[in-house]
Protein backbone atom coordinates (compact mmCIF):
# COMPACT_ATOMS: atom_id res chain seq x y z
CA UNK A 1 0.00 0.00 0.00
CA UNK A 2 1.52 3.08 -0.93
CA UNK A 3 2.58 5.66 1.07
CA UNK A 4 -0.51 8.39 0.41
CA UNK A 5 1.44 11.60 2.60
CA UNK A 6 4.62 10.89 0.77
CA UNK A 7 4.62 8.47 -2.19
CA UNK A 8 8.42 7.51 -3.15
CA UNK A 9 9.71 9.72 -0.21
CA UNK A 10 13.09 7.29 -0.44
CA UNK A 11 13.52 7.41 -4.14
CA UNK A 12 16.59 9.83 -4.95
CA UNK A 13 15.61 12.88 -7.20
CA UNK A 14 18.21 12.63 -9.99
CA UNK A 15 19.41 16.39 -11.74
CA UNK A 16 17.03 15.90 -14.90
CA UNK A 17 16.69 18.59 -18.05
CA UNK A 18 14.36 18.49 -21.06
CA UNK A 19 15.45 19.08 -24.45
CA UNK A 20 13.71 19.76 -28.20
CA UNK A 21 14.71 18.58 -31.72
CA UNK A 22 12.77 20.15 -34.03
CA UNK A 23 13.29 19.21 -38.03
CA UNK A 24 11.83 21.60 -40.47
CA UNK A 25 12.16 19.20 -43.50
CA UNK A 26 11.09 19.43 -47.31
CA UNK A 27 8.02 16.85 -46.91
CA UNK A 28 7.34 16.97 -42.58
CA UNK A 29 8.13 18.93 -39.70
CA UNK A 30 8.94 16.61 -37.03
CA UNK A 31 9.63 17.99 -33.11
CA UNK A 32 10.71 15.20 -30.57
CA UNK A 33 10.47 16.46 -26.66
CA UNK A 34 13.16 14.48 -24.27
CA UNK A 35 14.40 14.49 -21.09
CA UNK A 36 18.04 13.83 -20.41
CA UNK A 37 18.64 12.22 -17.30
CA UNK A 38 21.67 10.07 -16.15
CA UNK A 39 23.57 10.46 -19.55
CA UNK A 40 20.76 8.82 -21.49
CA UNK A 41 17.96 10.61 -23.69
CA UNK A 42 14.83 9.11 -23.03
CA UNK A 43 11.70 10.72 -25.95
CA UNK A 44 8.55 11.97 -23.84
CA UNK A 45 6.80 13.33 -26.87
CA UNK A 46 6.95 13.73 -30.71
CA UNK A 47 4.68 15.70 -32.97
CA UNK A 48 4.70 15.36 -36.81
CA UNK A 49 2.73 17.87 -39.40
CA UNK A 50 2.46 17.35 -42.84
CA UNK A 51 3.92 20.08 -44.66
CA UNK A 52 5.14 19.23 -48.28
CA UNK A 53 7.17 22.49 -48.15
CA UNK A 54 8.88 21.66 -51.18
CA UNK A 55 5.91 21.43 -53.18
CA UNK A 56 6.29 24.91 -53.33
CA UNK A 57 9.41 25.13 -54.36
CA UNK A 58 10.12 26.35 -58.31
CA UNK A 59 12.45 25.81 -60.56
CA UNK A 60 14.39 28.71 -59.43
CA UNK A 61 14.23 27.78 -56.17
CA UNK A 62 11.53 29.92 -54.99
CA UNK A 63 9.31 29.15 -52.54
CA UNK A 64 5.65 30.31 -52.89
CA UNK A 65 3.46 31.76 -49.98
CA UNK A 66 0.83 28.92 -50.02
CA UNK A 67 3.96 26.99 -49.49
CA UNK A 68 5.52 29.23 -46.35
CA UNK A 69 1.69 29.54 -45.16
CA UNK A 70 1.70 25.77 -44.95
CA UNK A 71 4.81 25.56 -42.94
CA UNK A 72 4.12 28.74 -40.45
CA UNK A 73 0.52 27.07 -40.00
CA UNK A 74 2.27 23.71 -38.42
CA UNK A 75 5.14 25.92 -36.83
CA UNK A 76 1.85 27.47 -34.95
CA UNK A 77 1.03 23.90 -33.97
CA UNK A 78 4.63 22.72 -32.64
CA UNK A 79 4.87 26.25 -30.21
CA UNK A 80 2.71 24.63 -28.29
CA UNK A 81 4.99 22.02 -27.03
CA UNK A 82 7.98 24.46 -26.73
CA UNK A 83 6.73 26.87 -24.66
CA UNK A 84 8.72 27.86 -21.36
CA UNK A 85 11.68 25.86 -23.11
CA UNK A 86 14.80 27.86 -22.46
CA UNK A 87 16.93 28.88 -25.99
CA UNK A 88 19.73 26.51 -24.99
CA UNK A 89 17.67 23.20 -24.62
CA UNK A 90 15.77 23.78 -28.26
CA UNK A 91 17.88 23.29 -31.52
CA UNK A 92 16.04 23.70 -34.84
CA UNK A 93 17.13 22.48 -38.20
CA UNK A 94 16.36 22.91 -42.08
CA UNK A 95 17.26 21.54 -44.34
CA UNK A 96 17.00 20.43 -48.79
CA UNK A 97 13.94 23.30 -48.89
CA UNK A 98 15.47 26.08 -47.05
CA UNK A 99 18.78 25.54 -48.06
CA UNK A 100 17.97 25.87 -51.64
CA UNK A 101 15.10 28.80 -51.66
CA UNK A 102 16.53 31.97 -52.22
CA UNK A 103 13.99 33.66 -50.13
CA UNK A 104 14.59 31.48 -47.29
CA UNK A 105 15.11 34.28 -45.39
CA UNK A 106 11.75 35.34 -45.18
CA UNK A 107 10.30 32.47 -44.13
CA UNK A 108 13.14 32.17 -41.45
CA UNK A 109 12.14 35.94 -39.91
CA UNK A 110 8.36 35.07 -39.88
CA UNK A 111 8.83 31.85 -38.04
CA UNK A 112 11.19 33.52 -35.73
CA UNK A 113 7.67 35.56 -34.69
CA UNK A 114 6.58 32.30 -33.70
CA UNK A 115 9.21 30.13 -32.48
CA UNK A 116 11.58 32.83 -30.43
CA UNK A 117 14.63 29.64 -31.49
CA UNK A 118 17.73 30.23 -34.09
CA UNK A 119 16.52 28.32 -37.27
CA UNK A 120 19.73 26.93 -38.44
CA UNK A 121 19.89 25.93 -41.94
CA UNK A 122 21.99 22.42 -42.48
CA UNK A 123 24.23 21.14 -45.23
CA UNK A 124 23.61 18.12 -47.09
CA UNK A 125 26.75 16.80 -45.45
CA UNK A 126 25.84 17.87 -41.80
CA UNK A 127 22.47 16.50 -42.62
CA UNK A 128 23.48 13.25 -43.43
CA UNK A 129 26.03 13.51 -40.46
CA UNK A 130 23.22 13.94 -37.62
CA UNK A 131 21.18 10.80 -39.61
CA UNK A 132 23.97 8.88 -38.92
CA UNK A 133 24.08 9.90 -35.02
CA UNK A 134 20.08 9.34 -34.67
CA UNK A 135 20.93 5.64 -36.37
CA UNK A 136 24.27 5.06 -34.56
CA UNK A 137 22.69 5.62 -31.12
CA UNK A 138 19.57 3.61 -31.11
CA UNK A 139 20.94 0.77 -33.73
CA UNK A 140 23.69 -1.72 -32.41
CA UNK A 141 25.75 -3.00 -34.80
CA UNK A 142 29.11 -4.30 -35.03
CA UNK A 143 30.09 -3.82 -38.85
CA UNK A 144 30.30 -1.11 -41.36
CA UNK A 145 26.96 0.08 -42.60
CA UNK A 146 24.91 2.10 -44.70
CA UNK A 147 22.62 4.38 -43.92
CA UNK A 148 19.68 5.90 -46.75
CA UNK A 149 17.09 8.50 -45.47
CA UNK A 150 14.84 9.68 -48.52
CA UNK A 151 13.58 13.14 -47.45
CA UNK A 152 11.12 15.65 -49.58
CA UNK A 153 13.74 17.19 -51.79
CA UNK A 154 17.32 15.39 -51.34
CA UNK A 155 18.32 11.91 -50.19
CA UNK A 156 21.29 11.19 -48.10
CA UNK A 157 23.84 8.28 -47.82
CA UNK A 158 26.44 7.40 -44.82
CA UNK A 159 28.53 4.64 -44.71
CA UNK A 160 30.31 4.35 -40.90
CA UNK A 161 30.95 2.59 -38.22
CA UNK A 162 30.06 2.74 -34.42
CA UNK A 163 29.38 6.63 -33.64
CA UNK A 164 31.64 7.27 -36.77
CA UNK A 165 30.44 8.82 -40.49
CA UNK A 166 32.97 7.93 -42.87
CA UNK A 167 31.08 8.82 -46.04
CA UNK A 168 28.94 11.59 -45.97
CA UNK A 169 26.88 12.36 -49.27
CA UNK A 170 22.82 14.17 -50.10
CA UNK A 171 21.82 13.98 -53.02
CA UNK A 172 19.25 16.28 -55.01
CA UNK A 173 16.34 13.64 -55.15
CA UNK A 174 13.44 13.55 -52.81
CA UNK A 175 9.98 12.43 -52.42
CA UNK A 176 8.17 15.73 -53.01
CA UNK A 177 10.54 17.11 -55.90
CA UNK A 178 10.07 13.63 -57.71
CA UNK A 179 6.42 13.71 -57.49
CA UNK A 180 6.21 16.78 -58.89
CA UNK A 181 8.66 16.16 -62.07
CA UNK A 182 7.33 12.40 -62.56
CA UNK A 183 3.99 11.61 -61.53
CA UNK A 184 1.47 14.71 -61.89
CA UNK A 185 -2.27 13.98 -61.76
CA UNK A 186 -1.63 10.99 -59.83
CA UNK A 187 -0.92 8.94 -62.80
CA UNK A 188 0.69 5.62 -62.44
CA UNK A 189 2.47 4.43 -65.11
CA UNK A 190 5.56 2.51 -66.52
CA UNK A 191 6.88 5.00 -68.08
CA UNK A 192 6.93 7.21 -65.26
CA UNK A 193 8.03 5.31 -63.16
CA UNK A 194 11.40 4.28 -65.55
CA UNK A 195 11.93 8.28 -65.81
CA UNK A 196 11.85 8.73 -62.33
CA UNK A 197 14.48 5.86 -61.71
CA UNK A 198 16.08 6.51 -64.73
CA UNK A 199 16.83 10.11 -63.34
CA UNK A 200 17.77 8.84 -60.22
CA UNK A 201 20.37 6.22 -61.38
CA UNK A 202 22.04 9.08 -62.91
CA UNK A 203 22.21 11.56 -60.12
CA UNK A 204 23.79 8.24 -58.00
CA UNK A 205 26.51 7.80 -60.99
CA UNK A 206 28.30 10.76 -58.58
CA UNK A 207 28.73 8.48 -55.53
CA UNK A 208 27.99 4.59 -56.14
CA UNK A 209 31.51 3.33 -57.36
CA UNK A 210 33.24 5.07 -54.41
CA UNK A 211 30.15 3.42 -52.44
CA UNK A 212 30.46 -0.15 -53.90
CA UNK A 213 33.92 0.20 -52.90
CA UNK A 214 33.75 1.32 -49.55
CA UNK A 215 31.23 -1.81 -49.15
CA UNK A 216 29.09 -2.53 -46.30
CA UNK A 217 27.50 -5.30 -43.96
CA UNK A 218 24.10 -3.94 -43.23
CA UNK A 219 21.51 -1.46 -44.88
CA UNK A 220 20.04 0.77 -43.13
CA UNK A 221 16.64 2.80 -44.21
CA UNK A 222 15.47 5.85 -42.16
CA UNK A 223 12.33 8.49 -43.30
CA UNK A 224 8.97 7.44 -43.38
CA UNK A 225 9.17 7.35 -46.89
CA UNK A 226 11.47 4.33 -46.56
CA UNK A 227 8.92 3.27 -43.56
CA UNK A 228 5.61 3.37 -45.46
CA UNK A 229 7.20 1.22 -48.19
CA UNK A 230 8.24 -1.58 -45.66
CA UNK A 231 5.30 -1.82 -44.15
CA UNK A 232 3.28 -1.92 -47.46
CA UNK A 233 5.54 -4.58 -48.71
CA UNK A 234 4.45 -6.95 -45.95
CA UNK A 235 0.95 -7.26 -47.96
CA UNK A 236 0.44 -10.89 -48.84
CA UNK A 237 0.28 -10.13 -52.77
CA UNK A 238 4.22 -9.20 -52.03
CA UNK A 239 5.55 -11.86 -50.27
CA UNK A 240 7.74 -10.81 -47.83
CA UNK A 241 10.26 -10.82 -45.32
CA UNK A 242 8.76 -9.39 -42.25
CA UNK A 243 11.33 -6.13 -41.46
CA UNK A 244 12.94 -6.09 -44.36
CA UNK A 245 12.58 -5.19 -48.19
CA UNK A 246 14.30 -6.41 -51.31
CA UNK A 247 14.23 -5.63 -54.97
CA UNK A 248 12.05 -8.32 -56.23
CA UNK A 249 9.47 -7.05 -53.53
CA UNK A 250 9.65 -3.04 -54.84
CA UNK A 251 9.84 -4.05 -58.39
CA UNK A 252 6.30 -6.03 -57.40
CA UNK A 253 4.97 -2.94 -55.85
CA UNK A 254 5.57 -1.14 -58.87
CA UNK A 255 3.39 -3.34 -61.06
CA UNK A 256 0.79 -3.61 -58.44
CA UNK A 257 0.98 0.86 -58.70
CA UNK A 258 0.63 0.66 -62.36
CA UNK A 259 -2.29 -1.66 -62.37
CA UNK A 260 -4.33 0.60 -60.43
CA UNK A 261 -2.81 2.97 -62.80
CA UNK A 262 -3.87 6.06 -60.46
CA UNK A 263 -3.34 6.81 -56.59
CA UNK A 264 -6.91 7.04 -56.30
CA UNK A 265 -7.44 3.78 -57.82
CA UNK A 266 -4.55 2.19 -55.58
CA UNK A 267 -6.04 0.00 -52.75
CA UNK A 268 -3.08 -0.88 -50.27
CA UNK A 269 -4.74 -0.83 -46.52
CA UNK A 270 -1.13 -0.56 -45.24
CA UNK A 271 -0.64 3.16 -46.76
CA UNK A 272 -1.35 5.74 -44.79
CA UNK A 273 -3.27 8.34 -46.65
CA UNK A 274 -0.74 11.42 -46.09
CA UNK A 275 2.01 9.32 -47.44
CA UNK A 276 0.11 8.04 -50.80
CA UNK A 277 0.76 11.72 -52.68
CA UNK A 278 4.31 10.71 -52.17
CA UNK A 279 4.38 7.16 -52.69
CA UNK A 280 5.37 6.37 -56.11
CA UNK A 281 8.30 8.96 -56.06
CA UNK A 282 9.66 7.48 -53.23
CA UNK A 283 9.66 3.91 -54.90
CA UNK A 284 11.26 5.04 -57.79
CA UNK A 285 14.15 6.54 -55.82
CA UNK A 286 14.12 3.37 -53.26
CA UNK A 287 14.68 0.85 -57.00
CA UNK A 288 16.97 3.37 -58.18
CA UNK A 289 18.94 3.01 -54.87
CA UNK A 290 19.12 -0.84 -54.84
CA UNK A 291 20.16 -0.68 -58.25
CA UNK A 292 22.95 1.67 -58.00
CA UNK A 293 24.24 0.46 -55.26
CA UNK A 294 23.45 -3.61 -55.62
CA UNK A 295 21.52 -3.58 -52.21
CA UNK A 296 20.51 -6.94 -51.24
CA UNK A 297 17.80 -6.36 -48.85
CA UNK A 298 17.37 -2.95 -46.34
CA UNK A 299 15.69 -2.70 -43.30
CA UNK A 300 14.24 0.23 -41.21
CA UNK A 301 15.44 2.76 -38.57
CA UNK A 302 12.69 5.07 -36.68
CA UNK A 303 15.48 7.41 -35.69
CA UNK A 304 16.72 9.86 -37.73
CA UNK A 305 17.91 13.30 -38.24
CA UNK A 306 15.87 15.11 -35.55
CA UNK A 307 17.45 12.24 -32.71
CA UNK A 308 20.80 12.55 -33.84
CA UNK A 309 20.25 16.30 -33.29
CA UNK A 310 19.04 15.41 -29.56
CA UNK A 311 21.71 13.10 -28.81
CA UNK A 312 24.36 15.34 -30.03
CA UNK A 313 22.96 17.70 -27.30
CA UNK A 314 22.96 15.64 -24.83
CA UNK A 315 26.81 14.67 -25.72
CA UNK A 316 27.86 18.51 -26.12
CA UNK A 317 27.11 18.69 -22.26
CA UNK A 318 29.67 16.54 -21.04
CA UNK A 319 31.96 15.98 -24.21
CA UNK A 320 33.65 18.27 -26.47
CA UNK A 321 32.07 19.86 -29.36
CA UNK A 322 32.32 18.07 -32.87
CA UNK A 323 33.19 21.38 -34.15
CA UNK A 324 36.50 21.13 -32.20
CA UNK A 325 37.57 18.32 -34.29
CA UNK A 326 36.26 19.94 -37.65
CA UNK A 327 38.43 23.71 -36.80
CA UNK A 328 41.60 21.05 -35.58
CA UNK A 329 40.85 19.16 -39.49
CA UNK A 330 40.59 21.79 -41.48
CA UNK A 331 43.67 23.55 -39.43
CA UNK A 332 45.85 20.43 -40.75
CA UNK A 333 44.28 20.29 -43.93
CA UNK A 334 45.27 23.71 -45.16
CA UNK A 335 48.49 23.87 -43.03
CA UNK A 336 47.60 26.51 -40.26
CA UNK A 337 50.06 28.79 -38.63
CA UNK A 338 49.18 27.25 -35.65
CA UNK A 339 51.17 29.43 -33.22
CA UNK A 340 50.03 32.45 -35.23
CA UNK A 341 46.69 31.35 -34.94
CA UNK A 342 46.63 30.93 -30.96
CA UNK A 343 48.28 34.31 -31.07
CA UNK A 344 45.47 36.03 -32.34
CA UNK A 345 42.89 34.25 -31.18
CA UNK A 346 43.82 35.09 -27.25
CA UNK A 347 43.99 38.91 -28.12
CA UNK A 348 40.60 38.25 -30.24
CA UNK A 349 39.34 37.11 -26.63
CA UNK A 350 41.12 39.78 -24.50
CA UNK A 351 39.42 42.17 -26.98
CA UNK A 352 36.29 40.60 -26.79
CA UNK A 353 36.01 40.11 -22.96
CA UNK A 354 36.49 43.89 -22.34
CA UNK A 355 33.79 45.14 -25.03
CA UNK A 356 30.95 42.27 -24.65
CA UNK A 357 28.89 43.74 -22.49
CA UNK A 358 29.04 47.69 -24.05
CA UNK A 359 28.45 46.48 -27.22
CA UNK A 360 25.72 43.66 -26.43
CA UNK A 361 27.39 40.83 -27.99
CA UNK A 362 28.14 38.79 -25.02
CA UNK A 363 26.44 35.55 -26.95
CA UNK A 364 27.98 32.30 -26.15
CA UNK A 365 27.39 31.68 -30.10
CA UNK A 366 28.82 35.25 -30.84
CA UNK A 367 31.88 33.93 -28.71
CA UNK A 368 32.70 31.06 -30.69
CA UNK A 369 32.15 31.81 -34.27
CA UNK A 370 34.46 35.06 -33.00
CA UNK A 371 36.68 32.22 -31.76
CA UNK A 372 36.46 29.94 -35.12
CA UNK A 373 37.57 32.62 -36.92
CA UNK A 374 40.47 33.79 -35.21
CA UNK A 375 42.26 30.08 -35.14
CA UNK A 376 41.25 29.57 -38.85
CA UNK A 377 41.38 33.44 -40.52
CA UNK A 378 44.51 32.35 -42.50
CA UNK A 379 43.15 29.22 -43.92
CA UNK A 380 43.47 30.50 -47.34
CA UNK A 381 47.41 31.14 -46.88
CA UNK A 382 48.24 27.66 -48.42
CA UNK A 383 46.33 29.03 -51.90
CA UNK A 384 48.45 32.31 -52.20
CA UNK A 385 49.77 35.08 -49.62
CA UNK A 386 47.93 37.50 -52.16
CA UNK A 387 44.16 38.12 -51.25
CA UNK A 388 44.81 35.93 -48.45
CA UNK A 389 41.58 36.78 -46.99
CA UNK A 390 39.39 36.00 -49.56
CA UNK A 391 40.59 32.59 -49.94
CA UNK A 392 40.24 31.75 -46.15
CA UNK A 393 36.36 33.23 -47.03
CA UNK A 394 35.71 31.07 -49.97
CA UNK A 395 37.28 28.00 -47.60
CA UNK A 396 35.39 28.67 -44.97
CA UNK A 397 31.87 29.50 -46.77
CA UNK A 398 32.03 26.23 -48.94
CA UNK A 399 33.97 23.19 -47.39
CA UNK A 400 31.85 20.69 -45.38
CA UNK A 401 32.72 21.59 -41.41
CA UNK A 402 30.71 19.06 -39.43
CA UNK A 403 28.47 20.97 -36.32
CA UNK A 404 28.46 24.34 -38.18
CA UNK A 405 25.04 25.37 -40.08
CA UNK A 406 25.20 27.27 -43.30
CA UNK A 407 24.66 30.45 -41.29
CA UNK A 408 27.21 29.92 -38.86
CA UNK A 409 29.96 28.78 -41.89
CA UNK A 410 28.21 32.51 -43.69
CA UNK A 411 29.18 34.27 -40.49
CA UNK A 412 32.70 32.81 -40.29
CA UNK A 413 33.36 33.30 -43.81
CA UNK A 414 32.38 37.03 -43.62
CA UNK A 415 34.46 37.91 -40.55
CA UNK A 416 37.87 36.45 -42.04
CA UNK A 417 37.14 37.85 -45.35
CA UNK A 418 37.42 41.39 -43.86
CA UNK A 419 40.40 40.89 -41.44
CA UNK A 420 42.38 42.87 -43.55
CA UNK A 421 41.99 45.77 -45.96
CA UNK A 422 39.35 47.34 -47.41
CA UNK A 423 36.00 46.98 -45.97
CA UNK A 424 32.96 47.26 -48.53
CA UNK A 425 29.85 46.77 -46.38
CA UNK A 426 27.37 46.38 -49.35
CA UNK A 427 29.01 43.26 -49.65
CA UNK A 428 28.50 42.06 -46.38
CA UNK A 429 25.95 38.91 -46.15
CA UNK A 430 22.65 39.74 -44.53
CA UNK A 431 22.50 37.10 -41.63
CA UNK A 432 18.25 35.89 -40.39
CA UNK A 433 20.12 35.69 -36.34
CA UNK A 434 22.75 38.31 -36.16
CA UNK A 435 22.15 42.36 -37.07
CA UNK A 436 24.46 43.83 -38.64
CA UNK A 437 26.00 45.96 -36.27
CA UNK A 438 27.38 42.84 -34.16
CA UNK A 439 28.45 41.13 -37.22
CA UNK A 440 30.22 44.72 -38.11
CA UNK A 441 31.66 45.13 -34.49
CA UNK A 442 32.68 41.33 -34.61
CA UNK A 443 34.82 42.35 -37.52
CA UNK A 444 36.19 44.85 -36.18
CA UNK A 445 37.61 43.06 -32.99
CA UNK A 446 38.83 40.46 -35.59
CA UNK A 447 40.88 42.73 -37.64
CA UNK A 448 42.57 44.45 -34.46
CA UNK A 449 43.42 41.23 -33.03
CA UNK A 450 44.93 40.81 -36.15
CA UNK A 451 46.62 44.09 -36.45
CA UNK A 452 48.12 43.96 -32.72
CA UNK A 453 49.82 40.65 -34.35
CA UNK A 454 51.19 41.81 -37.36
CA UNK A 455 54.68 40.98 -36.41
CA UNK A 456 53.71 37.35 -35.78
CA UNK A 457 55.96 37.01 -32.83
CA UNK A 458 55.18 36.36 -28.73
CA UNK A 459 56.15 38.68 -26.25
CA UNK A 460 56.07 41.82 -27.87
CA UNK A 461 52.81 42.71 -27.27
CA UNK A 462 52.16 44.74 -24.01
CA UNK A 463 49.02 44.50 -22.22
CA UNK A 464 46.24 46.79 -24.25
CA UNK A 465 43.46 48.21 -22.28
CA UNK A 466 39.97 48.51 -25.06
CA UNK A 467 37.20 50.63 -23.68
CA UNK A 468 34.23 50.77 -26.36
CA UNK A 469 31.24 52.62 -26.18
CA UNK A 470 28.41 52.66 -29.19
CA UNK A 471 30.29 53.21 -31.90
CA UNK A 472 33.99 53.84 -30.90
CA UNK A 473 36.75 52.22 -29.40
CA UNK A 474 39.53 53.30 -27.99
CA UNK A 475 43.19 51.18 -27.37
CA UNK A 476 45.40 52.86 -25.00
CA UNK A 477 48.86 51.29 -24.53
CA UNK A 478 51.45 51.81 -21.86
CA UNK A 479 53.10 55.25 -21.47
CA UNK A 480 55.41 55.71 -24.69
CA UNK A 481 55.06 52.56 -26.10
CA UNK A 482 53.44 53.88 -29.20
CA UNK A 483 56.21 56.56 -29.47
CA UNK A 484 58.80 54.14 -30.35
CA UNK A 485 56.46 52.25 -32.94
CA UNK A 486 55.84 54.05 -36.37
CA UNK A 487 55.11 51.28 -38.48
CA UNK A 488 52.62 50.02 -35.67
CA UNK A 489 51.78 53.60 -35.26
CA UNK A 490 50.95 53.74 -39.12
CA UNK A 491 49.22 50.72 -39.27
CA UNK A 492 46.96 52.22 -36.98
CA UNK A 493 45.90 55.03 -38.48
CA UNK A 494 45.41 52.89 -41.78
CA UNK A 495 42.58 51.45 -39.47
CA UNK A 496 41.40 53.78 -38.51
CA UNK A 497 40.38 54.95 -41.67
CA UNK A 498 39.22 51.34 -42.99
CA UNK A 499 36.77 50.85 -39.78
CA UNK A 500 34.96 54.79 -40.74
CA UNK A 501 33.21 52.35 -43.57
CA UNK A 502 31.64 50.50 -40.56
CA UNK A 503 30.59 53.32 -39.20
CA UNK A 504 33.08 52.51 -36.19
CA UNK A 505 35.68 55.39 -34.59
CA UNK A 506 39.20 53.92 -33.57
CA UNK A 507 41.12 55.51 -31.13
CA UNK A 508 44.14 54.95 -29.94
CA UNK A 509 46.76 56.29 -27.56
Amino acid sequence: MPNDNAPFDGVEVRDTSKIAALDIGSNSFHLVVARVVAGSVQILHRVKQKVRLAQGLSSDYHLDNEAQQRGLDALNVVAESLQDFPPENVRIVATYTLRKASNAKTFIRAARNILPYPIEVIGGAEEARLIYLGVAHTNHDNGQRLVVDIGGGSTEFIIGQGFEPKMLRSLQMGCVSYTKKFFKNNELKNKSFERAITAAQQELEMIDKAYLRAGWKSCIGTSGTIRNIIQIAQNDSVKSTEGKVTLSQLTSLVKISCEAGTLDKLNISQMSEDRKPVFAAGLAILIAIFKSLNIDHMVFSSAALREGVLYEMETQLTHPDVRQRSAESLATRYDVDIEQARRVHSVTMDIYQQCKDSWNIATKELKSMLGWSALLHEVGLQINTHGTQRHSAYILQHIDLPGFNQEQQTLMATLVRYYRKKIRPSEIADFTQHPAEQVHKLIAILRLAVLLNIKRQDDILPPVSVKVKANSIRLTFPEGWLENKPIFSADLATEERYLHALDLQLRYE
